[in-house]
């Protein structure tokens, strides 16, 4: 018979050395997950239109990618290092489009004064 005990984070590690989580919490991530599927199709339903459309239909997306990569996955449970080595690329390239974006505009404009001849 394989015995267990608590690793003090709510998970219990067998002799095996394989931890398991209460199956609780995944209940609960399930439950959040519908909900947050829930309010994004709400946004099309309701006929939410333009950017706050778009903004609600990301956030709800990427509050919902979090939580499948936090519990699923276990990065809620790994080294902080191992998280700062998956989540800070994606961040980065998110501030360089940004960065892009911002000098795109800056861009087109210079040019449309330097063709238009004023």
């Amino acid at each position: 018979m394989v015995g267990s005990h608590s690793s003090g984070n709510g998970a219990a590690v067998s002799d095996t050395g394989h931890q398991e989580h209460p199956l609780k919490e995944y209940f609960v991530v399930w439950g959040w997950l519908f909900i947050l599927s829930a309010c994004s199709y709400a946004i099309d339903f309701i006929g939410v239109q333009g950017y706050l459309r778009w903004t609600l239909i990301l956030f709800f997306m990427t509050v919902k990618a979090g939580l499948i990569v936090a519990v699923f996955m276990h990065l809620k449970w790994e080294r902080l290092s191992l998280s700062y080595a998956i989540l800070l690329p994606p961040i980065a390239v998110l501030v360089f489009v940004a960065i892009m974006m911002i000098e795109s505009d800056y861009t087109v404009l210079t040019r449309i004064n330097f063709f238009s001849g004023v």
